[in-house]
Formats: C-alpha cells, sequence, structure tokens
C-alpha cells in the first residue's frame, strides 16, 4: 500500500511540476539511499549502488527498467560503488573493498565540512551475473574506483591515486594496458565516454593557490576529498585536448553525455547561495546554452540516459518518506 501511494504521487505531484522535458516520471525504488542507476545496453535493466535497511553502506543490485525484480549482486561484504555494465550486459564491473575489510568501513569526518571517502581498500572487479564469479582488474595500493566502460564494452575508464594524486586511468576489461589520462593537481574523475567513444567527460577540481593545494593534498593524504568546487571537463580520449565546460564555481559533477554527443547533463549546485540544493542541468561542450532540468528542492543528481536517448534516469530526494532519501527516477525524455 505504502509502495502504491507514493507512486499515485509521484504520477499526480510529479507531472505537474515545472520539468518539460520529463514526462511520465516513476519512482524506481522506495526507501534507503539509492544512486548511480545505469542502464544496460538493451535499455531493459539498471545496476546501481545503495544502502538499505540492515546495512551501513553500498551494495550492488540490479532492477528491470520498469522497477521490478530487484536483486543484490555484490556478495554483502565491505562497501561497493560506481557500477557498470560490460558490452554483453552478461558482466559488471564495480569497485569494492571486500578484500581488504569484509566489514562497512566507518562514514568519514565531517567536522571540516561535506567531504567524500576515498577507501583505500576500493579495487575494481568484474562479476559474472549468470555465475556470480568476480575477477579483480585492479591491484595497485590505494583507491581504484569510478569505473565506467566506453560503446566499444571494452575500454573502461577509472579514477585512481596511485600517483598520489586523484587522476583519471584507461584499460581493458581485461586490466591490460594501463595508460594514465590526466596529470593536473586536483580532483579528476567520475569519467564517462561520449558515444562514439571519442572524447570523455569528467568533473575536475583545480585548485589555484598554494593554500587550496595544501588543504587538497592534506585531505587526500586522510583519504577524503572536498566536492566544493567542482568543474566539469571534457578531453580526448587518449587524454589530450582537456578543456573546461563549465564555469559556475560550485559543486558541479556527476556529468554524462546527452546521445546527441553536442551535450552535456550533470549535477550542480551553483543557483542556490548556500549550496545545499542540487538540480540537474544541461549544456553544450562549448560552454552555451545552460539549461535547467529539474526543478524540485534538495537534490537530484546522478543522471544517464538509455542508450537511444528515449528515457533518462537519476537519484532524487523527491517523495522521500523521511529526511535525506533518495530514490531512484525514470522518465521518458522530451526534446
Amino acid at each position: 500500500m505504502h509502495r502504491t501511494i507514493l507512486m499515485l504521487a509521484a504520477s499526480i505531484g510529479l507531472a505537474c511540476a515545472p520539468e518539460p522535458h520529463l514526462v511520465n516520471v516513476r519512482q524506481l525504488t522506495f526507501g534507503g539511499q539509492n544512486a548511480e542507476a545505469y542502464f544496460s545496453s538493451d535499455s531493459t535493466r539498471l545496476v546501481f549502488q545503495a544502502t538499505r535497511p540492515g546495512r551501513t553502506c553500498d551494495a550492488i543490485y540490479v532492477i528491470q527498467a520498469d522497477g521490478d525484480g530487484e536483486q543484490m549482486l555484490s556478495g554483502g561484504e565491505g562497501v561497493t560503488t560506481c557500477a557498470y555494465w560490460l558490452e554483453d550486459d552478461a558482466r559488471i564491473l564495480y569497485a569494492s573493498t571486500h578484500l581488504g575489510d569484509p566489514d562497512c568501513p566507518p562514514p568519514p569526518d565531517r567536522s571540516q565540512g561535506y567531504v567524500w571517502p576515498l577507501h583505500p581498500a576500493y579495487d575494481i572487479f568484474v562479476q559474472d551475473l549468470a555465475t556470480g564469479e568476480r575477477t579483480r582488474l585492479t591491484h595497485a595500493p590505494g583507491y581504484d574506483a569510478e569505473a565506467t566502460v566506453g560503446p566499444d564494452g571494452r575500454s573502461i575508464v577509472f579514477t585512481s591515486d596511485r600517483d598520489a594524486d586523484l587522476e583519471i586511468y584507461r584499460i581493458q576489461s581485461d586490466g591490460s594496458g594501463l595508460t594514465r589520462l590526466t596529470f593536473e593537481v586536483g580532483y579528476d574523475g567520475g569519467p564517462f565516454f561520449s558515444p562514439d567513444g571519442q572524447r570523455i567527460v569528467f568533473r575536475a577540481s583545480r585548485p589555484s593557490t598554494t593554500a587550496a593545494v595544501d588543504e587538497f593534498r592534506d585531505f587526500l593524504a586522510r583519504h577524503l576529498v572536498k566536492p566544493s568546487l567542482l568543474e566539469i571537463h571534457v578531453m580526448d580520449s587518449d587524454g589530450g585536448r582537456i578543456r573546461r565546460v563549465t564555469d559556475l564555481g560550485a559543486a558541479s559533477f556527476a556529468p554524462f553525455w546527452h546521445p546527441d554527443g553536442d551535450r552535456i547533463i550533470f549535477s550542480s549546485n551553483h543557483h542556490d547561495p548556500e549550496g545545499r540544493e542540487f538540480d540537474l542541468w544541461m549544456i553544450g561542450l562549448d560552454g552555451s546554452g545552460l539549461e535547467r532540468i529539474t526543478e524540485t528542492p534538495d537534490f537530484d543528481g546522478f543522471p544517464m540516459f538509455s542508450p537511444d536517448g528515449a528515457r533518462l534516469v537519476w537519484a532524487s530526494n523527491r517523495l522521500g518518506s523521511e529526511p535525506r532519501e533518495t530514490n531512484l527516477f525514470i522518465a521518458d525524455w522530451r526534446e
């Protein structure tokens, strides 16, 4: 009954919200913290991370794109993040700390503000959906996570602190061919290939003063990053021609490509003087045409278009049954 009421509220209340790009908004999850949902290549399934009752950290789940058939994929040990599909939709990759510690890690110390933890036990694994067998792809000490797969189904980009900074690297789906793509001081992360595989979009901080660099390195030494100032960047798939797309002076993150390859959708709090409200925005590669996509209070983030561009999935605090609850929503996309 609770789910039915919420679905009715979604169909009535959200349809009235001034979000003209989002049609037939549907809620897919109900309770807990659910985020970073990504479509399979045939658009029928989503893989995502969630913290559910009885656990204090994220596990990896798969769900049908209509919200049915939810199933936990990861083994329930350690903390996991950033799952994505490989080329055959029969395997997924994600980062996990289960080899370092089977327990959930303690939450980060936020006495110095909002921070993201960079658990040093994270490595990237590929899991076979049929057998559950996991293959480890990364072996370097430290943080390896935020991995996604290119349209060829084999090229993987991810974020690592293996070289004493947070940089983006590229490997093949068997773990071979490691190539470093970024080299500037600051956090480079959340990379995604363009639909044609020729470019990569990512979020980046660029501390420009000695004090800012020292603060970044101090947080990094404690396996933390403070994401209060991030801009969206694009580079060629080999790391060349890095250029900044946004100049908003805020926390802009979770970029993803529009299927036309000419626009980027992302989450940002630049419009809120207090920095508390995050909404989805879209922008052209040249930094023009900034457009607001969501209008609800609090948080909207982690958008992804279906491969055919017909639907958008994202995470939102809207319709939460308790404060800070985050659920997955899907909508038909209207240009």
